[in-house]
């Protein structure tokens, strides 16, 4: 946080009209253990007030809110031979984040402990939960109504609306925000003065106002900073790319980040992608012509859900676009929540309901449901092998192969493509037959045996199956 951001949080954490169960307030009594516990306490009860942070302030007198100052430098503090930071950071479980905030106000100087809420489990220091009852520093294990509240707790804290920066002036918005990106996208005319143009950015929840200083929340910040790297916590969530030499990652040759918000920056980076994909060469009747390998609406489409459905919560993890000489690999934080075999056919399913409906609004991803069916669509017009949807325990993965032809493609690609593509037929009002699987292979009429072995072989392994006898297939969760 800056000088001044430090300073409003801490004038709204001194007008809490007495000591709350998510705030502490001390002097000088800065004792390592006492501070693990009190981190302990805060994230819990934070959880049961339903609150994002809770607070340790040293500066400040308990009774009267009065700013005292303190001689506490956390930072220059060691406990044994370990900095007290990473001594405290080792002995909490599961770890929790948290964050030192040292910054002086009248000459005084001041301590804040940042620590976040717990997600469901109690955080505990040595071993040991522990959380505020009143003003009072108790064992979890003595409340345990208390504890079991933590445990049934789902977060209920949305990611899109809270603040990726606190109590800043107008201008300092205006300069953190792409606005004239936003205005363009949503395709309206950009306001005529400052004052219009932060009431439609709070009236689209991205800025929220307090007085005469304002919150720009994530919604705003992730799809339309100016730069993610002035904005703590959201520089990682930057789209990046990563081109090898080769079929594997034993050698980079390029890597870019895209710093901008997803939303303003989306063009940009599909057409550094687009530059940076492998193309073919074709001879037409008069010119060559260099022909994409890759439908740029596939790419276009899967980059965008990966952005949108990421899992925001896990630290240290972005979007990852990974291109081979034989394939993309693009990954994004968090385990699909639906099943990867429905992703064709299933409307989906996203953790960040306020940053999909905005991307929809602006059209940079298509409607709720139809666009992995157009990845599928634009896959087999450019004859390429089936793209690969992989579910991680932290993570979702789509793999779009370059051409092979039938005869290079393995029996997983086949039974693969022959899945998708009676997805694809049942879900456009169709049924997939040997002939409309012959045309997706683009093998001719003769090869009629080795197509029903692809179809028997489907059916074997559960993913497809015969509709009433007629020849014609249907995917399995037809006739479940």
């Amino acid at each position: 946080m800056q000088q001044d951001e430090l300073r409003y949080l801490l004038e709204d954490l001194r007008a809490l009209p007495h000591e709350s169960e998510w705030v502490e307030f001390k002097q000088n009594k800065a004792i390592p253990e006492n501070i693990g516990e009190y981190l302990s306490a805060l994230s819990n009860s934070a959880c049961l007030e339903n609150k994002e942070y809770g607070y340790l302030v040293f500066g400040i007198e308990n009774e009267t809110h009065e700013v005292k100052g303190t001689d506490f430098y956390p930072k220059k503090r060691k406990v044994g031979n370990q900095e007290l930071e990473n001594w405290l950071a080792t002995l909490l479980d599961p770890r929790i984040d948290f964050k030192i905030f040292e910054f002086e106000l009248k000459e005084k100087h001041i301590v804040i402990f940042q620590v976040d809420v717990t997600l469901n489990t109690p955080i505990r220091f040595k071993g040991i939960a522990w959380v505020r009852v009143g003003s009072y520093l108790k064992p979890l294990k003595d409340h345990p109504e208390k504890e079991r509240k933590i445990w049934l707790k789902a977060r209920k804290t949305i990611f899109e609306k809270q603040y990726a920066k606190r109590n800043i002036s107008g201008d300092a918005v205006l300069s953190l925000i792409d606005y004239p990106g936003f205005f363009r996208l949503v395709k309206q005319n950009l306001p005529a003065n400052k004052n219009a143009i932060l009431d439609k950015l709070c009236q689209e929840r991205l800025v929220e106002t307090k007085g005469e200083k304002f919150h720009i929340t994530n919604l705003g910040a992730i799809l339309f900073a100016v730069d993610l790297n002035k904005f703590e916590g959201l520089e990682r969530k930057a789209p990046r790319v990563i081109i090898y030499k080769g079929n594997n990652k034993l050698k980079t040759e390029k890597e870019h980040t895209e710093s901008k918000g997803f939303a303003v920056g989306f063009e940009g980076l599909l057409t550094y992608l687009n530059d940076m994909l492998p193309t073919n060469e074709e001879i037409g009747r008069v010119f060559r012509e260099e022909v994409k390998i890759y439908p740029e609406l596939a790419i276009r489409e899967i980059v965008a859900n990966a952005i949108i459905h990421q899992d925001f919560n896990i630290s240290g993890m972005n979007t990852m676009i990974e291109i081979f000489n034989n394939r993309i690999e693009i990954t994004n934080p968090g385990k699909p929540m639906i099943n990867t075999d429905r992703f064709i056919d299933h409307s989906p399913i996203s953790r960040n309901e306020m940053i999909a409906g905005l991307m929809r609004r602006m059209g940079i991803c298509e409607e709720r449901g139809s666009g992995i069916d157009k990845v599928i669509e634009n896959v087999e017009v450019f004859q390429l092998p089936a793209p690969e949807f992989i579910s991680g325990d932290l993570y979702t993965r789509v793999i779009l192969y370059a051409p092979k032809t039938h005869r290079q493609m393995s029996k997983p690609d086949k039974i693969r493509a022959c899945y998708q593509h009676c997805c694809l037929k049942y879900v456009s009002g169709e049924y997939m037959t040997n002939q409309t699987l012959r045309q997706r292979f683009d093998i001719d009429d003769k090869s009629y045996p080795i197509i029903s072995r692809i179809i028997r072989d489907s059916i074997n392994e559960g993913l497809i199956s015969e509709y009433e006898k007629s020849r014609m297939y249907v995917p399995y969760w037809v006739v479940e």
